[in-house]
């Protein structure tokens, strides 16, 4: 396949950056490139363009460093929330992905960023705090603090249920004997009313022995 050299105009991911003198297929350079303004042709006069392309190339690149070094000493305070869907236990569905951090982050905090940007080494699958980098120019990295929320509520403890249960029951019981005794006194105050008195238990007769004879046992 026969090969031509190009200067290219803009940054192609893959192929080069602004100012670089790349080879590509004729028919690419010629059905795409070309057409696009993305490249020119190697002639003299385009040569001539190189020294202007290189110096807005590099105020470009400068320009982009030093945003994203001042994006960098701002991302660094933040804390970014993401929220998701967990289980009764605690566990999430699914994992936090670099789109729904980006998407935070415009949210929260009005910044855009690409998240190709954002680099997660493992998906996010916990709850709790991650510290995620961040890789914002070849110069410049970031450390981004993101913290993963569940917006199911969580099931109270064993111990606080069986707590809760026990106080429950221990009320039901006090109310269970205050109605008992409010029955009694009702019973007792309709017997009263009909002229009855309520039925008291007998009391046992106490056997004294007696102390002292009788005139007849003093005679004998």
């Amino acid at each position: 396949m026969a090969k031509t050299e190009v200067i290219l105009i803009q940054n192609i991911v893959g192929l080069g950056g602004e100012s670089d003198l790349v080879k590509v297929a004729a028919g690419y350079a010629r059905n795409y490139l070309f057409p696009q303004g993305l490249a020119v042709p190697v002639t003299a006069a385009n040569k001539r363009r190189l020294d202007a392309l290189k110096k807005r190339r590099g105020d470009r690149e400068a320009h982009e460093f030093n945003t994203m070094s001042e994006l960098s000493k701002s991302i660094s305070k933040l804390l970014t929330v993401v929220q998701v869907k967990t289980g009764d236990d605690g566990k999430m569905f699914g994992s936090v992905t670099a789109g729904m951090i980006t998407d935070q982050l415009k949210t929260q905090f009005d910044i855009v960023l690409d998240k190709r940007k954002i680099h997660l080494e493992h998906p996010i699958k916990t709850l709790g705090e991650h510290d995620i980098e961040l890789r914002l120019h070849a110069e410049v990295l970031a450390t981004l603090k993101v913290r993963v929320e569940s917006t199911t509520p969580l099931a109270a403890p064993v111990e606080a249920r069986s707590a809760r249960s026990e106080a429950r029951d221990g009320a039901a019981k006090t109310e269970s004997r205050g109605h008992k005794r409010a029955d009694r006194a009702r019973e007792e105050k309709v017997v009263v009313e009909l002229g009855e008195k309520p039925a008291r238990p007998e009391k046992k007769q106490r056997v004294e022995k007696a102390e002292n004879p009788t005139k007849t046992e003093k005679a004998e």
